[in-house]
């Protein structure tokens, strides 16, 4: 379990953190000085986050670093993070065509470009140059179906398509992309019987998917009220309750912890 997780570790700080953060639990001064010295050493001298001390350098764990320091909120947290060399690291991912590459020489995919946005902005190295062509790229992943891809040309996906939206809203552009058509998309995500969604068109339901569907509606209602579209007021649009059951029927281990569907249960 070590040895498959040693690229998580940036990963495991950033949810453990997350988790405290959002159940109100405070980190002690001493913990968070921890947390922020090992980051630290997974951050690379050539700008970006590793997923541990000594890795190359990865997009996604850059994320994470990131966002984790900035979830530990102190000055320490925030003068650790080498703001001239992240950007120079995002500057060497970004592909011509307004893509991002996820680490040096790596696959370009949209993850890539909503970790790249979200660091970017968090740290303020935004620039317009930097992302000049991206919501163009963007609204090339969007499919027939109305969800987005990971590439152009690819299959629409749960995961892919919050990260596509949520750039484009990071970007204030979601109006380039069709709105209705990723709503009719995402609401026929929810199954009828399971109650949770899947991640694809004709694909089995599973628990990760609560969050990436999920946190779409948001997205999406906040996007159609700024365009003055009042016809979702106070509903999302997916059956809540039903999500709730899947979640806490479905996905619980009984000795914590959460699935993403019954038979992953190991007793």
């Amino acid at each position: 379990m070590v040895n498959c997780l040693d690229a998580s570790r940036a990963w495991i700080c950033y949810w453990i953190c997350h988790s405290l953060s959002l159940l109100d639990e405070p980190l002690s001064s001493a913990d968070k000085s921890c947390v922020v010295n090992f980051l630290s050493q997974c951050q690379s001298p050539n700008g970006g986050f590793g997923g541990g001390p000594g890795q190359d350098p990865h997009i996604a764990a850059t994320y994470a670093a990131v966002n984790c320091l900035i979830i530990l909120g102190t000055p320490e947290a925030y003068n650790c993070i080498n703001r001239p060399k992240l950007k120079q690291f995002l500057q060497r991912l970004k592909a011509p065509d307004g893509g991002f590459h996820v680490h040096d020489g790596g696959e370009v995919d949209i993850r890539g470009v909503y970790c790249a946005l979200c660091v970017a902005l968090l740290t303020q190295v935004y620039s317009e140059d930097l992302f000049n062509n991206t919501r163009e790229w963007l609204t090339a992943c969007q499919t027939y179906e109305g969800g987005f891809s990971g590439y152009p040309g690819f299959e629409a996906h749960g995961g892919y398509t919050f990260c596509g939206f949520a750039a484009l809203c990071l970007l204030k552009s979601e109006h380039l992309c069709d709105i209705k058509a990723l709503l009719r998309w995402t609401t026929n995500r929810q199954m009828n019987f399971e109650g949770g969604f899947q991640g694809r068109t004709n694909k089995l339901v599973d628990g990760c998917y609560s969050f990436w569907q999920g946190g779409l509606f948001p997205l999406i209602y906040r996007s159609l009220m700024k365009a003055g579209d009042t016809c979702l007021d106070g509903h999302w649009l997916f059956h809540h309750r039903a999500l709730q059951e899947y979640i806490l029927i479905c996905c619980q281990h009984f000795n914590g912890g959460l699935l993403d569907k019954p038979e992953k249960c190991h007793f």
